[in-house]
Protein backbone atom coordinates (compact mmCIF):
# COMPACT_ATOMS: atom_id res chain seq x y z
CA UNK A 1 0.00 0.00 0.00
CA UNK A 2 1.00 3.61 -0.88
CA UNK A 3 2.45 5.47 1.95
CA UNK A 4 -0.25 8.10 0.13
CA UNK A 5 -3.43 5.77 0.38
CA UNK A 6 -2.67 4.71 4.09
CA UNK A 7 -2.56 8.00 5.36
CA UNK A 8 -5.66 8.52 3.35
CA UNK A 9 -7.64 6.06 4.89
CA UNK A 10 -5.84 6.81 8.01
CA UNK A 11 -6.74 10.36 8.36
CA UNK A 12 -10.39 9.88 7.35
CA UNK A 13 -10.57 13.77 6.25
CA UNK A 14 -14.05 14.49 4.46
CA UNK A 15 -14.02 15.64 0.41
CA UNK A 16 -10.17 15.73 0.76
CA UNK A 17 -7.68 13.40 -1.23
CA UNK A 18 -3.68 12.54 0.53
CA UNK A 19 -1.30 14.01 -2.28
CA UNK A 20 2.12 13.98 -0.74
CA UNK A 21 3.34 13.06 2.53
CA UNK A 22 6.90 14.32 4.04
CA UNK A 23 8.65 13.13 7.20
CA UNK A 24 10.49 16.16 8.70
CA UNK A 25 12.93 16.10 11.48
CA UNK A 26 10.10 18.01 13.67
CA UNK A 27 6.69 17.25 12.32
CA UNK A 28 4.64 15.21 9.25
CA UNK A 29 3.76 17.42 6.63
CA UNK A 30 0.64 15.89 4.76
CA UNK A 31 0.00 17.76 0.83
CA UNK A 32 -3.50 17.59 0.35
CA UNK A 33 -6.13 18.71 -2.44
CA UNK A 34 -9.67 19.37 -2.18
CA UNK A 35 -12.06 16.51 -3.87
CA UNK A 36 -15.36 19.56 -4.75
CA UNK A 37 -15.22 21.43 -7.07
CA UNK A 38 -17.41 23.69 -6.04
CA UNK A 39 -16.21 26.84 -3.84
CA UNK A 40 -17.73 27.82 -0.70
CA UNK A 41 -17.74 30.85 1.22
CA UNK A 42 -16.26 30.81 5.11
CA UNK A 43 -18.29 33.29 5.91
CA UNK A 44 -21.98 32.62 4.72
CA UNK A 45 -23.53 29.33 2.69
CA UNK A 46 -23.16 31.25 -0.70
CA UNK A 47 -21.09 28.17 -3.15
CA UNK A 48 -19.88 28.72 -6.62
CA UNK A 49 -17.33 26.84 -9.49
CA UNK A 50 -16.15 30.38 -10.60
CA UNK A 51 -12.40 30.64 -9.27
CA UNK A 52 -10.99 34.02 -8.84
CA UNK A 53 -7.38 33.24 -8.92
CA UNK A 54 -5.15 31.02 -6.42
CA UNK A 55 -2.78 31.62 -3.70
CA UNK A 56 0.46 31.27 -4.34
CA UNK A 57 1.12 29.40 -1.52
CA UNK A 58 -0.47 26.51 0.22
CA UNK A 59 -2.02 26.77 3.55
CA UNK A 60 -0.99 25.14 6.30
CA UNK A 61 -3.25 23.39 9.76
CA UNK A 62 -1.96 22.09 12.88
CA UNK A 63 -3.84 18.38 13.04
CA UNK A 64 -3.48 15.50 15.71
CA UNK A 65 -0.08 14.21 16.85
CA UNK A 66 0.83 10.96 14.86
CA UNK A 67 3.37 8.80 17.29
CA UNK A 68 3.95 11.96 19.20
CA UNK A 69 5.14 13.31 16.12
CA UNK A 70 3.24 16.99 15.27
CA UNK A 71 0.75 16.25 11.92
CA UNK A 72 0.46 19.30 9.80
CA UNK A 73 -1.79 19.55 6.69
CA UNK A 74 -0.73 21.91 3.62
CA UNK A 75 -3.37 22.40 1.13
CA UNK A 76 -3.42 24.74 -1.81
CA UNK A 77 -6.47 26.93 -2.07
CA UNK A 78 -8.58 28.93 -4.40
CA UNK A 79 -10.46 32.13 -3.36
CA UNK A 80 -14.04 33.34 -4.79
CA UNK A 81 -15.89 36.59 -5.15
CA UNK A 82 -19.18 36.37 -2.69
CA UNK A 83 -21.80 38.54 -3.52
CA UNK A 84 -22.32 39.20 0.28
CA UNK A 85 -18.36 39.36 1.72
CA UNK A 86 -16.23 40.03 -1.39
CA UNK A 87 -13.13 38.24 -2.35
CA UNK A 88 -12.57 34.98 -0.25
CA UNK A 89 -10.66 32.09 0.24
CA UNK A 90 -12.69 28.87 -0.41
CA UNK A 91 -13.84 26.77 3.17
CA UNK A 92 -12.12 23.80 3.46
CA UNK A 93 -14.26 20.65 5.06
CA UNK A 94 -11.49 19.46 7.58
CA UNK A 95 -11.28 23.51 9.52
CA UNK A 96 -13.46 26.02 10.98
CA UNK A 97 -13.68 29.31 9.24
CA UNK A 98 -10.52 31.04 10.36
CA UNK A 99 -8.74 28.65 11.98
CA UNK A 100 -5.42 27.33 11.35
CA UNK A 101 -5.71 24.04 13.46
CA UNK A 102 -7.94 21.01 12.04
CA UNK A 103 -11.76 20.55 13.90
CA UNK A 104 -10.40 17.09 15.16
CA UNK A 105 -7.57 19.46 16.84
CA UNK A 106 -9.87 21.94 17.96
CA UNK A 107 -12.14 19.30 19.84
CA UNK A 108 -9.78 17.87 21.33
CA UNK A 109 -8.28 20.92 23.15
CA UNK A 110 -12.03 21.89 23.88
CA UNK A 111 -12.37 18.69 25.94
CA UNK A 112 -9.07 18.68 27.54
CA UNK A 113 -9.79 22.42 28.80
CA UNK A 114 -12.89 20.96 30.64
CA UNK A 115 -11.00 18.05 32.64
CA UNK A 116 -8.26 20.15 33.63
CA UNK A 117 -6.17 23.34 34.06
CA UNK A 118 -5.02 25.36 30.42
CA UNK A 119 -1.69 25.12 31.87
CA UNK A 120 -1.68 21.21 31.37
CA UNK A 121 -3.68 21.26 28.04
CA UNK A 122 -1.28 23.59 26.03
CA UNK A 123 1.63 21.20 27.71
CA UNK A 124 -0.33 18.33 26.38
CA UNK A 125 -1.72 19.47 23.20
CA UNK A 126 2.08 21.53 22.19
CA UNK A 127 0.13 25.09 21.84
CA UNK A 128 0.20 28.23 23.22
CA UNK A 129 -2.00 29.79 26.02
CA UNK A 130 -3.89 32.34 23.45
CA UNK A 131 -3.93 29.34 20.54
CA UNK A 132 -6.14 27.54 23.42
CA UNK A 133 -8.48 30.84 24.28
CA UNK A 134 -9.00 31.58 20.72
CA UNK A 135 -10.21 27.77 20.35
CA UNK A 136 -12.52 28.80 22.89
CA UNK A 137 -14.02 31.43 22.02
CA UNK A 138 -14.36 30.00 17.91
CA UNK A 139 -15.81 26.22 19.05
CA UNK A 140 -17.92 27.66 21.98
CA UNK A 141 -19.20 31.68 21.95
CA UNK A 142 -19.18 33.32 25.12
CA UNK A 143 -23.29 33.42 24.98
CA UNK A 144 -25.17 30.46 23.53
CA UNK A 145 -28.01 30.91 21.05
CA UNK A 146 -31.36 31.85 23.02
CA UNK A 147 -33.28 31.54 19.95
CA UNK A 148 -32.25 27.27 19.83
CA UNK A 149 -33.20 27.21 23.35
CA UNK A 150 -37.09 25.50 23.93
CA UNK A 151 -39.63 25.11 26.61
CA UNK A 152 -38.10 27.75 28.56
CA UNK A 153 -40.35 28.81 31.42
CA UNK A 154 -38.61 28.80 34.80
CA UNK A 155 -35.42 30.20 35.37
CA UNK A 156 -33.07 31.49 38.30
CA UNK A 157 -30.86 34.93 38.11
CA UNK A 158 -28.04 35.44 40.52
CA UNK A 159 -24.38 37.10 39.95
CA UNK A 160 -20.80 34.96 40.52
CA UNK A 161 -17.54 37.30 41.17
CA UNK A 162 -15.15 36.19 38.55
CA UNK A 163 -12.31 38.54 39.59
CA UNK A 164 -11.05 40.41 42.61
CA UNK A 165 -12.53 44.08 42.97
CA UNK A 166 -16.04 43.55 43.16
CA UNK A 167 -15.96 42.00 39.65
CA UNK A 168 -19.16 40.20 39.04
CA UNK A 169 -20.92 38.43 36.38
CA UNK A 170 -25.09 37.98 35.79
CA UNK A 171 -25.82 34.16 35.20
CA UNK A 172 -29.36 33.05 33.88
CA UNK A 173 -29.96 29.51 34.56
CA UNK A 174 -32.56 26.71 33.10
CA UNK A 175 -33.96 25.57 36.04
CA UNK A 176 -35.07 22.27 33.83
CA UNK A 177 -31.76 21.51 32.55
CA UNK A 178 -29.70 23.38 35.19
CA UNK A 179 -27.65 24.39 32.11
CA UNK A 180 -26.56 28.13 31.90
CA UNK A 181 -28.77 30.05 29.49
CA UNK A 182 -27.14 33.35 29.35
CA UNK A 183 -24.12 35.58 31.04
CA UNK A 184 -22.71 38.98 30.94
CA UNK A 185 -20.08 41.10 32.54
CA UNK A 186 -21.93 43.43 35.58
CA UNK A 187 -25.32 42.38 37.87
CA UNK A 188 -27.32 45.25 37.42
CA UNK A 189 -30.81 45.77 35.40
CA UNK A 190 -29.50 47.19 32.26
CA UNK A 191 -27.70 43.72 32.69
CA UNK A 192 -30.63 41.51 33.04
CA UNK A 193 -32.49 44.22 30.54
CA UNK A 194 -30.07 42.97 27.77
CA UNK A 195 -31.04 39.07 28.21
CA UNK A 196 -34.78 39.63 27.88
CA UNK A 197 -34.15 41.90 25.22
CA UNK A 198 -32.16 39.03 23.43
CA UNK A 199 -34.84 36.48 24.72
CA UNK A 200 -37.25 37.68 22.44
CA UNK A 201 -41.14 39.24 23.69
CA UNK A 202 -42.28 35.79 22.40
CA UNK A 203 -40.13 33.87 24.61
CA UNK A 204 -39.95 36.18 27.52
CA UNK A 205 -43.84 35.96 27.41
CA UNK A 206 -44.06 32.26 27.87
CA UNK A 207 -41.66 32.61 31.47
CA UNK A 208 -43.51 31.36 34.21
CA UNK A 209 -41.02 31.80 37.08
CA UNK A 210 -37.72 33.78 37.37
CA UNK A 211 -36.16 33.02 41.29
CA UNK A 212 -33.75 35.56 42.43
CA UNK A 213 -32.36 36.94 46.06
CA UNK A 214 -33.59 40.11 47.21
CA UNK A 215 -31.40 42.62 45.29
CA UNK A 216 -33.33 45.36 43.84
CA UNK A 217 -31.73 45.32 40.54
CA UNK A 218 -32.49 42.41 39.05
CA UNK A 219 -36.47 43.01 40.51
CA UNK A 220 -36.23 45.64 38.50
CA UNK A 221 -35.71 44.58 35.02
CA UNK A 222 -38.33 41.32 35.20
CA UNK A 223 -41.11 43.84 36.37
CA UNK A 224 -40.36 45.76 33.84
CA UNK A 225 -39.29 43.13 31.11
CA UNK A 226 -41.22 40.10 31.98
CA UNK A 227 -44.53 41.14 34.02
CA UNK A 228 -45.99 37.72 32.92
CA UNK A 229 -43.50 35.92 34.89
CA UNK A 230 -43.71 35.34 39.08
CA UNK A 231 -40.77 36.69 40.97
CA UNK A 232 -39.59 33.99 43.48
CA UNK A 233 -37.65 35.47 45.93
CA UNK A 234 -34.97 32.95 47.22
CA UNK A 235 -35.92 31.17 50.64
CA UNK A 236 -32.24 30.99 51.74
CA UNK A 237 -32.13 34.17 51.30
CA UNK A 238 -34.80 35.34 53.78
CA UNK A 239 -32.91 33.19 56.40
CA UNK A 240 -29.77 34.59 55.81
CA UNK A 241 -31.23 38.16 56.32
CA UNK A 242 -33.10 36.39 59.58
CA UNK A 243 -29.47 35.27 60.75
CA UNK A 244 -27.62 38.24 59.66
CA UNK A 245 -30.25 40.75 62.17
CA UNK A 246 -29.96 38.19 64.60
CA UNK A 247 -26.23 38.75 64.47
CA UNK A 248 -26.69 42.52 64.75
CA UNK A 249 -28.92 42.26 67.11
CA UNK A 250 -26.74 40.20 69.38
CA UNK A 251 -23.67 42.59 68.99
CA UNK A 252 -25.93 45.76 69.71
CA UNK A 253 -27.27 44.54 73.17
CA UNK A 254 -23.98 42.81 74.36
CA UNK A 255 -22.60 46.31 73.20
CA UNK A 256 -25.21 47.92 75.62
CA UNK A 257 -24.69 45.71 78.48
CA UNK A 258 -20.71 45.94 78.97
CA UNK A 259 -21.58 49.42 79.51
CA UNK A 260 -24.17 48.41 82.06
CA UNK A 261 -23.22 45.36 83.52
CA UNK A 262 -19.60 44.49 82.34
CA UNK A 263 -19.81 41.15 84.81
CA UNK A 264 -22.97 40.11 82.81
CA UNK A 265 -22.18 40.93 79.24
CA UNK A 266 -18.95 37.63 79.60
CA UNK A 267 -22.07 35.55 79.89
CA UNK A 268 -22.54 35.89 76.22
CA UNK A 269 -19.13 35.85 75.26
CA UNK A 270 -18.24 33.40 72.04
CA UNK A 271 -21.78 32.96 71.64
CA UNK A 272 -22.08 34.05 67.91
CA UNK A 273 -22.27 30.84 66.99
CA UNK A 274 -23.88 29.23 69.39
CA UNK A 275 -26.67 31.59 67.89
CA UNK A 276 -26.44 31.10 64.40
CA UNK A 277 -25.84 27.07 63.97
CA UNK A 278 -29.01 25.28 64.01
CA UNK A 279 -30.05 23.90 67.49
CA UNK A 280 -29.92 20.25 66.55
CA UNK A 281 -26.52 20.49 65.61
CA UNK A 282 -24.90 22.06 68.59
CA UNK A 283 -22.49 20.25 70.83
CA UNK A 284 -23.26 19.54 74.95
CA UNK A 285 -21.32 22.49 75.82
CA UNK A 286 -22.73 24.79 72.98
CA UNK A 287 -26.55 23.44 74.09
CA UNK A 288 -25.44 25.17 78.07
CA UNK A 289 -24.57 28.18 76.58
CA UNK A 290 -27.67 28.41 74.45
CA UNK A 291 -29.76 27.59 77.77
CA UNK A 292 -27.84 30.41 79.79
CA UNK A 293 -28.81 32.74 77.46
CA UNK A 294 -32.32 31.61 77.40
CA UNK A 295 -32.00 32.36 80.98
CA UNK A 296 -30.19 35.69 80.99
CA UNK A 297 -30.35 36.89 77.22
CA UNK A 298 -33.72 38.92 76.62
CA UNK A 299 -33.39 40.71 73.70
CA UNK A 300 -31.06 38.45 72.61
CA UNK A 301 -33.19 35.47 73.02
CA UNK A 302 -36.13 37.03 71.48
CA UNK A 303 -34.57 37.57 68.32
CA UNK A 304 -32.92 33.64 68.70
CA UNK A 305 -36.37 32.52 68.57
CA UNK A 306 -37.59 34.72 65.66
CA UNK A 307 -34.47 33.28 63.67
CA UNK A 308 -35.55 30.23 64.35
CA UNK A 309 -39.50 30.50 64.26
CA UNK A 310 -38.67 31.61 60.37
CA UNK A 311 -36.26 29.14 59.80
CA UNK A 312 -38.85 26.74 60.56
CA UNK A 313 -41.39 28.39 58.17
CA UNK A 314 -38.85 27.53 55.44
CA UNK A 315 -37.88 23.58 56.45
CA UNK A 316 -41.26 22.32 57.38
CA UNK A 317 -42.06 21.02 53.35
CA UNK A 318 -45.26 19.54 54.58
CA UNK A 319 -46.86 22.52 55.24
CA UNK A 320 -49.60 23.61 52.14
CA UNK A 321 -49.04 26.87 50.57
CA UNK A 322 -52.26 28.72 52.04
CA UNK A 323 -50.50 27.67 56.02
CA UNK A 324 -47.04 28.91 54.65
CA UNK A 325 -48.47 32.36 53.58
CA UNK A 326 -50.39 32.59 57.38
CA UNK A 327 -47.35 31.57 59.07
CA UNK A 328 -45.21 34.08 57.24
CA UNK A 329 -47.80 36.72 57.54
CA UNK A 330 -48.02 36.12 61.90
CA UNK A 331 -44.36 35.65 61.82
CA UNK A 332 -43.99 39.33 60.25
CA UNK A 333 -46.27 40.54 62.58
CA UNK A 334 -44.48 39.13 65.39
CA UNK A 335 -41.36 40.61 64.43
CA UNK A 336 -43.04 44.47 64.09
CA UNK A 337 -43.72 43.75 67.89
CA UNK A 338 -40.23 43.05 68.95
CA UNK A 339 -38.89 45.99 69.49
CA UNK A 340 -35.82 45.04 67.56
CA UNK A 341 -34.73 47.20 64.87
CA UNK A 342 -32.81 44.75 62.68
CA UNK A 343 -35.74 42.55 63.08
CA UNK A 344 -38.29 44.97 62.25
CA UNK A 345 -36.57 46.10 59.21
CA UNK A 346 -36.36 42.54 58.06
CA UNK A 347 -40.24 42.33 58.91
CA UNK A 348 -40.66 45.49 56.61
CA UNK A 349 -38.46 44.15 53.78
CA UNK A 350 -40.52 40.89 54.06
CA UNK A 351 -44.04 42.42 54.04
CA UNK A 352 -43.66 44.55 50.98
CA UNK A 353 -42.57 41.64 48.79
CA UNK A 354 -44.83 39.27 50.54
CA UNK A 355 -46.31 37.71 47.25
CA UNK A 356 -42.72 37.85 45.58
CA UNK A 357 -41.15 35.68 49.11
CA UNK A 358 -44.26 33.35 49.11
CA UNK A 359 -44.27 32.39 45.09
CA UNK A 360 -41.27 30.51 45.86
CA UNK A 361 -43.14 28.02 47.90
CA UNK A 362 -46.40 28.00 44.84
CA UNK A 363 -43.90 27.41 42.17
CA UNK A 364 -41.73 25.57 44.11
CA UNK A 365 -38.29 27.04 42.60
CA UNK A 366 -35.54 28.29 44.69
CA UNK A 367 -32.18 29.70 43.60
CA UNK A 368 -30.45 26.70 45.32
CA UNK A 369 -29.88 25.44 41.38
CA UNK A 370 -27.73 28.52 41.09
CA UNK A 371 -25.91 27.93 44.03
CA UNK A 372 -24.97 24.06 42.93
CA UNK A 373 -24.03 25.88 39.55
CA UNK A 374 -21.89 28.21 41.22
CA UNK A 375 -19.92 25.27 43.00
CA UNK A 376 -19.01 24.12 40.02
CA UNK A 377 -17.94 27.49 38.27
CA UNK A 378 -15.66 28.01 41.08
CA UNK A 379 -13.89 24.85 40.67
CA UNK A 380 -13.23 25.95 37.08
CA UNK A 381 -12.30 29.08 37.84
CA UNK A 382 -9.37 27.77 40.65
CA UNK A 383 -8.33 25.46 37.96
CA UNK A 384 -8.08 28.34 35.73
CA UNK A 385 -6.17 30.19 38.13
CA UNK A 386 -8.29 33.06 37.07
CA UNK A 387 -9.02 35.44 34.03
CA UNK A 388 -8.09 38.31 32.32
CA UNK A 389 -11.18 39.30 30.88
CA UNK A 390 -15.12 38.41 31.30
CA UNK A 391 -15.63 37.34 28.03
CA UNK A 392 -12.83 34.88 28.66
CA UNK A 393 -14.69 33.52 31.38
CA UNK A 394 -18.47 33.50 30.49
CA UNK A 395 -16.17 31.41 27.42
CA UNK A 396 -15.18 28.46 29.77
CA UNK A 397 -18.43 29.04 31.85
CA UNK A 398 -21.07 28.33 28.71
CA UNK A 399 -18.04 25.47 27.56
CA UNK A 400 -18.32 23.90 30.85
CA UNK A 401 -21.91 24.53 32.02
CA UNK A 402 -24.05 25.85 29.68
CA UNK A 403 -26.20 23.92 26.84
CA UNK A 404 -23.87 24.09 24.02
CA UNK A 405 -22.70 20.35 23.34
CA UNK A 406 -19.19 19.66 23.50
CA UNK A 407 -17.47 17.96 20.91
CA UNK A 408 -15.41 14.82 21.62
CA UNK A 409 -12.24 14.46 22.15
CA UNK A 410 -11.58 12.47 18.74
CA UNK A 411 -13.94 11.78 15.56
CA UNK A 412 -16.17 9.84 16.61
CA UNK A 413 -16.58 7.60 12.76
CA UNK A 414 -13.21 7.85 10.79
CA UNK A 415 -14.59 8.68 7.24
CA UNK A 416 -12.95 6.56 4.01
CA UNK A 417 -11.66 8.67 1.43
Amino acid sequence: MRVTTAFNRFLGLSATWVQAVAFEPDQIIVTVRLARRRLRCPDCTFSTRAVYDHRPKPSTWRHLDVCGRPLTIACSLRRLACPNHGVRIEQVPFARPGARVTSDFENLVVWCVTSMDRTAATVLCRVAWRTVNKIIERVVPATPDLSRIKDLVHIGVDEISWKRGHKYLTLVVDHDTGDVIWGAKDRTAVTLKAFFEQLGPDKTAELEAISMDFGAPYAKAARECAPNAAICLDPFHAVAMATKALDETRRDLVAEMKRVDPEKAKTFKRTRYVLLHNPENLTDNQATQLTDIKRYGRGIWRAYQLKEALRSIYADHSLSFDDSRWLLDRWISRAQRSQLSQFIKLAKTLRTRFDEVTNAWFYGITNARNEGTHSAIRTIFARAHGFHTAEAALSIINLCCGPTPIPGPHPTQVQAA
